[in-house]
C-alpha cells in the first residue's frame, strides 16, 4: 500500500479487523461463516435514498441506531454486480470495528438505517463507493457494491471539539519555502520540532480552494498519530516548521498532495489542499 497516496485520517485510519471476543447475537458470532437469519417478512423491494444509496431491513431491531461519528462492530459481506465475493468478515471468522465516519460514504449512510442486533442489505452506487477509479484489483472503476452486514454493537463517538487559540500577532502571509509549499505559524511554540522519520500527535482540518472540507479530526473529536514517512510531501516537509504544542497553516500545492490524479470523489485531480494543524505531540 501506497500511504503517500492516501488520505489523511480518514483512510490512514482504515478499517482494522477486530480480534475482540463477541457474545453470541442472533447468530451472528465471532466464530460465524454466514450471515444470520432474515426476518420471515423482511422485504423484497430496496428502497432508495436521495443519494442513491439503496436499502433494505432484512433483520429488524428497535435497538440503537448509530450515528455517523460511532463506532459500529459488524459482520459482513461484499459482492460485486456479477456476485463475486471481495470480502467477508464471515470468511474470516471474526468481526470488525470502525468509526462509521471513515468509511465509503455508502456505508456511513447505510448503517444509519438499522438497529444494534439488525441486519441490512446494501446496493452502493459507485459514487458513494469507490468512485471511477475503483480500488484496484479487488474493486474496477465504477463498480457498483452490494453488502449484507449485521450490526453487532454501537459505541457512542466522541463529540466534536474547535481549533485551539490562534496567536494575537499571528502573521496573516504565508511563507513560501523551496518545495513550493506555503506555510503561515498560526500559534508559535518552542516546544520538540519533528523530524521527517518522527511520529506525531495532531488535530487537524482540510478544505479545498473552495472552502469545502474534505477531511476534520476535530469534527470527529478525536486526534490521530501517524508517521511522517507515510503522508503526502507537503505534511512530511510542513510539520517540522512547528514545534510541539503550536498550530500551523499549510497551502499545499498538488505536486506536494495527491498529484495530478488527485484522490476521486474526496480530492480533485490537480488540487491545492489547505490545513490547519495544531502539533499535539512528537515521538
Amino acid at each position: 500500500m501506497n500511504y503517500r497516496k492516501i488520505l489523511l485520517a480518514s483512510l490512514l485510519s482504515m478499517l482494522v479487523f477486530s480480534s475482540e471476543s463477541l457474545p453470541m447475537l442472533h447468530a451472528a458470532d465471532k466464530n460465524a461463516s454466514e450471515p444470520g437469519p432474515s426476518d420471515k417478512d423482511a422485504p423484497k423491494e430496496f428502497t432508495t435514498t436521495k443519494s442513491g444509496l439503496k436499502y433494505r431491513i432484512l433483520r429488524k431491531s428497535d435497538d440503537l441506531k448509530p450515528e455517523a461519528r460511532d463506532k459500529v462492530k459488524v459482520h459482513y459481506k461484499g459482492w460485486l454486480d456479477g456476485g463475486k465475493v471481495f470480502d467477508s468478515s464471515y470468511e474470516r471468522g471474526e468481526p470488525i470495528e470502525f468509526p462509521l465516519d471513515r468509511v465509503i460514504p455508502g456505508w456511513t449512510e447505510g448503517m444509519q438505517y438499522v438497529g444494534k442486533g439488525g441486519m441490512v442489505e446494501l446496493e452502493i452506487p459507485y459514487k458513494l463507493g469507490y468512485g471511477v477509479q475503483g480500488s484496484p484489483p479487488t474493486i474496477p472503476g465504477k463498480s457498483t457494491l452490494h453488502f449484507i452486514v449485521e450490526l453487532l454493537d454501537v459505541t457512542p463517538g466522541p463529540k466534536p471539539v474547535e481549533p485551539g487559540q490562534v496567536d494575537a500577532d499571528a502573521p496573516e502571509k504565508f511563507t513560501t519555502t523551496k518545495s513550493g509549499l506555503k506555510y503561515r505559524i498560526r500559534r508559535k511554540s518552542d516546544g520538540k520540532k519533528a523530524a521527517a522519520s518522527s511520529t506525531v500527535k495532531v488535530h487537524y482540518k482540510g478544505w479545498l480552494d473552495s472552502g469545502d472540507t474534505f477531511d476534520s479530526s476535530y469534527d470527529r473529536g478525536e486526534p490521530i498519530s501517524f508517521p511522517l514517512r507515510r503522508v503526502i510531501p507537503g505534511w512530511t516537509e510542513g510539520m517540522q516548521l512547528v514545534g510541539q504544542g503550536g498550530m500551523i497553516e499549510l497551502e499545499v500545492p498538488y505536486e506536494l498532495g495527491y498529484g495530478k490524479e488527485g484522490r476521486p470523489p474526496v480530492i480533485p485531480p490537480e488540487a491545492t489542499l489547505h490545513f490547519l494543524v495544531e502539533l499535539l505531540e512528537v515521538k
